[in-house]
């Protein structure tokens, strides 16, 4: 059963410390009136890491808890213990609550945040970096899989050392599918200039999760053309509303269905906390135009 969940970040909820984020309990009860009954973790430190406070909470609004993301700067060996950090506090939590997938993103590096959707300029690692790089990757992964029991996943991510698809079939042909599955983010993907249905054809045996994200063709064609960087992007609005962007989700449903996909696909539309936009209307849109397409997911 394909089952559909909705994430803080489409709260704006991108940093737990950020002071305009929306309250937790706000975002779960949104979530419930949108009629989502899945939700993601969000940023470690923004939803309680009481797992009893949290529990109540998520009984209260009918939400299971499906997920959560490590978005560290796995590139960067001097922040390894920020990573550390972020990877066992999102493990914790993720056990307390019986939620099965660990997303792992490379966060935003300044030496690729200039180049993103623009593979052919980003600048690339050497041998050494690379493989110091992808150990930690591992790392991280080896632990939530094997201590933890999570299904882990690494998610592609505009502005990041893993972010176009050369890079992430490399990762995935030096780390063992044992450890390291695909959530495989739709937006992002198409956003670094790739086919995102073509992708999931040659690779749905190891993608384990989904991030249903879409992408604007007018602003990803305007800010690649101008050279704009990831934030720039971001702030003219890139990721736009499901159905609204180049993403075929029809032939994104048939791969998952073709292959008797069985698990959780998880709605992500990153937007500013202080946006024009309503972010349970966007949920509320989001869900209808996947309903209307033919997923009947929780």
């Amino acid at each position: 059963m394909i089952k559909i969940g909705n994430a803080p970040c489409s709260w704006g909820v991108e940093f737990a410390d950020d002071p305009r984020n929306p309250a937790w309990r706000k975002v779960l009860q949104e979530n419930a009136d949108a009629g989502f009954t899945g939700i993601e973790l969000g940023p470690v430190g923004f939803m309680p890491e009481n797992p009893s406070l949290l529990s109540e909470a998520l009984e209260e609004f009918g939400q299971e808890l499906v997920g959560g993301v490590v978005f560290r700067p796995f590139h960067d060996p001097e922040q390894w213990d920020d990573v550390m950090d972020g990877a066992v506090r999102t493990c914790k939590a993720l056990k307390a609550h019986g939620a099965e997938h660990l997303v792992l993103i490379d966060s935003i590096s300044p030496r690729r945040a200039p180049t993103a959707g623009r593979a052919h300029e980003a600048e690339q690692m050497d041998k050494a970096e690379w493989s110091a790089f992808r150990d930690r990757i591992a790392t991280i992964a080896k632990m939530g899989s094997e201590e933890y029991g999570l299904t882990v996943g690494m998610h592609a991510h505009a502005g990041g050392f893993i972010d176009f698809e050369p890079e992430l079939e490399r990762l995935l042909d030096e780390v063992d599918d044992s450890i390291l599955k695909i959530c495989f983010d739709t937006g992002h993907h198409s956003y670094a200039g790739f086919d995102p249905v073509a992708f999931m054809k040659r690779h749905i045996d190891r993608i384990s999760y989904m991030h249903f994200k879409d992408i604007d063709p007018k602003v990803k064609a305007d800010v690649v053309a101008k050279r704009a960087d990831f934030y720039d992007a971001c702030g003219q609005g890139i990721f736009c509303n499901l159905g609204d962007g180049d993403v075929d989700f029809p032939a994104v449903r048939q791969v998952l269905l073709d292959s008797g996909f069985d698990g959780w696909c998880t709605v992500e539309q990153d937007c500013d906390p202080e946006g024009d936009t309503s972010p349970i209307d966007d949920a509320k849109l989001n869900r209808g135009y996947l309903e209307s397409i033919g997923f009947k997911g929780a």
